[in-house]
């Protein structure tokens, strides 16, 4: 083994994007990496004054690296806050002793608070790679976590994150729909009925995880999502509401690290998912929490059994965790307004605001039903009534002036909407009744061409359940940002037609 000194390089951004995970790069015949017996894929930990790393190690058999230097992508220059030619020291990487409960759980073993505490600890602080964190989700997926492992996991996922604490003496509300429905943008009418109306919700929210958009998405389109804590308190302090990207406040940070491999599996299993929600929520200094739970057969949550299980298990780890939980099982036969994909869902978030004719109509109901759920636990009041207040604020314009308030403390809301430069509509090919919608393939269809990651990408629908439908109707309008996208999604639908079925 090199002494210390013979353990030092020079480093050199590499201008190499491997996403989170830190990758550094070192030559084949560097002398540390010999000495060390470091090979190709290994964990090792590189120190720079004081700070270090965990990286996974690349070797390189070309002079693209100069000799005596150790090579960094994005991230890990990043972490380690460098400066070109900066010394760092490199070693092997400490042994990560949770790994062995990760081992445990494979092998179908309950693991105990202790355990997950430490996972999600190492988790959070970036020690594991990337696939050592998909070991992990993939052992608990499925109904694999019971309800003390799920209780223990959203406490672990809430202790490694800062928590917003608000004023003692006012409930702090927030709502959560478990997903699953393309285009189903109602959280943005929600806050802005539901705060005109003097409740305080500050809304924190998940960009997609398996979806074409996720609240932060959509709202990314329409104003700044990316707030401090400082600047989320100011936001409340003066709308009673907002609408920002929870990753940016450090809420249960390793929710955020787990959902970027959830989204690569397309995974999103029963105790992550309700540690996730649950940690997100109480992280936040949320008191009362409305979940909406959609259940159709191609939903997140098929059948009504499975609808019941989840909400035992969110109404019993919510209330040992100190939360009021309320959950409603809504419809989840189809794809929930007109647009799917961020630009286009926001598109439909204006329309019911302004209460445009255009306006999709279940939106605006789904939006009018779960606000008035908020406002039936802040007041004890019968659904009905709270229903009527709803719809008051909404057709009064009250809600698009709180919302225009919530955009403008924000930093302002951006419009005109942006429109995709490439478009193509796909027509109906026989006449009859459209019986049935995948929502599962008309989420593929907008993510292959190109949402979250485009926001202008994603498609229209211009038909529901229950229409008659003629021959050469238009269906839906397809946007990309290019060329290539639209085409790819073009195919992915001309092969998949009974995504929209037609009897």
């Amino acid at each position: 083994m090199l002494s210390a000194d013979h353990q030092k390089l020079y480093a050199l951004e590499m201008g190499i994007d491997t996403h989170q995970e830190p990758v550094v790069f070192m030559r084949a015949d560097c002398n540390v990496c010999k000495a060390e017996g470091f090979t190709a894929n290994a964990r090792i930990q590189v120190v720079a004054d004081g700070r270090s790393i965990i990286a996974t190690l690349n070797v390189v058999n070309t002079n693209v690296l100069p000799k005596n230097h150790i090579g960094f992508s994005v991230i890990a220059w990043q972490r380690l806050d460098l400066q070109p030619n900066d010394l760092v020291h490199v070693r092997h990487a400490p042994t990560l002793t949770s790994m062995s409960a990760v081992r445990k759980k494979v092998y179908g073993h309950q693991l105990s608070a202790k355990e997950l505490t430490a996972i999600i600890a190492d988790i959070s602080a970036h020690r594991y790679s990337d696939i050592e964190i998909a070991s992990f989700l993939t052992a608990c997926a499925g109904d694999r976590l019971n309800e003390q492992e799920i209780l223990a996991l959203t406490q672990a996922m809430v202790a490694c994150g800062q928590k917003l604490s608000w004023s003692d003496h006012q409930p702090i509300f927030d709502k959560h729909c478990i997903g699953g429905l393309p285009g189903n943008r109602a959280t943005p009418i929600i806050i802005a009925i539901v705060s005109a109306a003097g409740l305080i919700i500050p809304k924190t929210s998940s960009r997609a995880i398996t979806s074409p958009a996720g609240t932060a998405d959509t709202m990314e389109v329409l104003t700044r999502v990316n707030l401090t804590l400082e600047e989320m308190r100011q936001v409340v302090a003066h709308t009673h509401g907002c609408l920002a990207w929870g990753g940016a406040v450090n809420l249960s940070p390793a929710d955020d690290i787990m959902i970027r491999i959830e989204r690569t599996l397309d995974l999103d299993s029963e105790g992550q998912l309700i540690a996730s929600v649950l940690s997100k929520k109480i992280a936040a200094g949320s008191t009362h929490v409305l979940i909406d739970l959609p259940v159709g057969a191609t939903a997140k949550v098929r059948t009504e059994q499975q609808a019941q299980r989840l909400i035992q298990l969110f109404e019993q780890v919510g209330a040992a965790s100190g939360l009021v939980v309320r959950c409603v099982i809504t419809d989840g036969s189809q794809a929930v307004g007109w647009g799917v994909g961020p630009v286009e869902e926001a598109r439909d978030v204006l329309a019911v605001l302004k209460n445009l004719p255009e306006a999709p109509q279940d939106l605006r109901d789904r939006a009018l039903f779960l606000a008035a759920n908020l406002l039936s636990m802040a007041h004890n009041k019968p659904i009905e009534q709270a229903r009527l207040e709803a719809e008051e604020i909404l057709s009064s314009q009250r809600a698009w002036q709180q919302f225009k308030m919530i955009c403008e403390a924000q930093g302002g809301l951006k419009l005109p909407l942006p429109i995709a430069e490439y478009q193509k509509t796909m027509t109906a090919q026989k006449s009859g009744v459209l019986v049935s919608m995948d929502n599962r393939r008309v989420a593929r269809l907008a993510k292959l061409a190109g949402a979250p990651f485009s926001p202008v990408a994603g498609l229209r629908l211009a038909v529901k359940i229950g229409d008659i439908i003629q021959q050469d109707q238009i269906l839906l309008t397809l946007f990309a940002a290019s060329k290539g996208e639209l085409a790819y999604a073009e195919a992915y639908y001309s092969s998949h037609l009974d995504m929209l079925l037609i009897q």
